[in-house]
C-alpha cells in the first residue's frame, strides 16, 4: 500500500450531484472534511480512497496521464482528449446522466446536403470552384480528423463516407455561431436537445451523429495499482455492480406443486430468467431474478406452467460472485 485509490469527479454543477448520487446509491457516501468548498473528499466507510473534484476536462487528463486510477467524466472528453483511449483508459460503467451527442451540421440552407456524402461533394466542389476547403468549425479536433477519414461499405446513400478537402477552424467560443459569423461553413458540435442548433438554422446531417455520449466511470490502466488501491476499487466497483443488478432485474417468486426442472431451462431460454438460489427444493418456493421487460410475460408463462401465488420485488443489491465490473478491470490490468 503505497498510496490512496485517486477517484476523480466533477468539482460543480449537475455532474456533480449526479455523480453524488451515482454513488450514494450504492452505499457509497462522500464526505468533504473541510467543507463544501475543499476540493478533497473520502469514502464514508471505505479506507484508503480519495476524492478529487476537478473539471469534466482535467479529469480525462489525469485519467490519461494515470494521475487519478477512477473518475466520472464525458465520453466525449475521453474520446477527444486521450490519444489511443481504448489501450490507455478502461471504460467501465456508463452512468445514466451527462447525455450529449457530437453530431455533424450544416447550414439548413444547404437543402441538397443531408448525408456525408453529400458534404463531401461540397468540399469537392469548393476545392475546384473556389480553390479553398471547406472550413468545420469543432472543439472536437481529434474526433472530426477520426470521423471524417472514416468509410463504411455500401451504396452511396446508405453508407457512410469520408470527408476531404477540408480543414479545421478551432472554437474557442460558441461554435455554432461560426457559419453565422462568417468563420466557418459547418459545425461539428455537441447537443442535447439540438435546440441551440435550430436557432442558429443549423441541421444535423442523417448519418452525423459521431458519437451518442454519456457520463462514464473511467479506469486509468496507467495509473499506480497497488494492492491498496486495488483492494479499494474491488470494494467500490463491488457494491457499484450490486446495485446496478438490482436495478436491471426483478426478483419473482412462486410455487409449484410438482417439479420445476424442465420450466427452469425452458424460462431461462426464452425470458432471461435465471434461478439465483438454484431449483428449490420440495415444498419451498421458486425464485428467479427476470430482466424488468420480460417480468409481464414471464408472470404468465409461470401461471400457465402451474404456479400458484406469484411474487415480483424490486430489489435494492444483488451481489454476485465476480461481477462483471470488477472482472473487467482486473481483467484489463492483468
Amino acid at each position: 500500500m503505497s498510496g490512496p485509490l485517486i477517484l476523480a469527479v466533477p468539482s460543480k454543477g449537475r455532474l456533480q450531484e449526479n455523480a453524488h448520487a451515482f454513488f450514494a446509491r450504492a452505499g457509497l457516501n462522500f464526505v468533504q472534511p473541510g467543507g463544501a468548498r475543499d476540493y478533497r473528499g473520502a469514502i464514508a466507510d471505505v479506507p484508503n480512497v480519495e476524492i478529487a473534484y476537478l473539471s469534466a476536462s482535467d479529469i480525462a487528463g489525469q485519467l490519461a496521464s494515470g494521475a487519478a486510477h477512477l473518475g466520472v467524466t464525458g465520453e466525449d472528453l475521453v474520446r477527444e482528449e486521450i490519444p489511443d483511449a481504448a489501450t490507455r483508459v478502461k471504460l467501465l460503467q456508463p452512468l445514466g446522466f451527462g447525455y450529449a451527442n457530437v453530431v455533424v451540421a450544416v447550414p439548413k440552407a444547404w437543402i441538397d446536403v443531408a448525408t456525408m456524402a453529400d458534404l463531401d461533394d461540397v468540399a469537392a466542389d469548393m476545392q475546384r470552384r473556389h480553390g479553398r476547403r471547406l472550413r468545420v468549425a469543432t472543439k472536437y479536433v481529434n474526433l472530426v480528423r477520426n470521423f471524417f477519414a472514416w468509410t463504411e461499405p455500401g451504396d452511396r446513400r446508405g453508407a457512410r463516407t469520408s470527408v476531404s478537402n477540408y480543414r479545421i477552424v478551432e472554437s474557442l467560443g460558441a461554435t455554432e455561431g461560426a457559419p453565422a459569423a462568417g468563420v466557418a461553413d459547418i459545425v461539428v458540435d455537441i447537443t442535447t436537445t439540438g435546440a441551440t442548433l435550430e436557432a442558429n438554422a443549423l441541421k444535423v446531417l442523417e448519418d452525423g451523429v459521431m458519437l451518442r455520449s454519456q457520463a462514464q466511470l473511467v479506469a486509468s490502466l496507467g495509473a499506480d495499482w497497488n494492492d491498496g488501491a486495488r483492494a479499494a476499487v474491488r470494494t467500490i466497483l463491488t457494491r457499484i455492480a450490486a446495485e446496478v443488478r438490482a436495478r436491471e432485474v426483478r426478483e419473482i417468486r412462486c410455487r409449484f406443486d410438482e417439479g420445476v426442472g424442465r420450466t427452469l431451462v425452458d424460462l431461462a431460454a426464452r425470458y432471461d430468467a435465471r434461478a439465483p438460489f438454484g431449483p428449490p427444493p420440495p415444498g419451498t418456493p421458486l425464485v428467479l431474478h427476470a430482466p424488468k421487460k420480460a417480468v409481464f410475460a414471464l408472470v404468465e408463462a409461470l401461471a400457465a406452467a402451474g404456479a400458484g401465488t406469484i411474487t415480483v420485488a424490486t430489489l435494492e443489491d444483488v451481489f454476485e460472485p465476480n461481477p462483471r465490473l470488477v472482472a473487467d478491470l482486473f481483467g484489463a490490468l492483468g
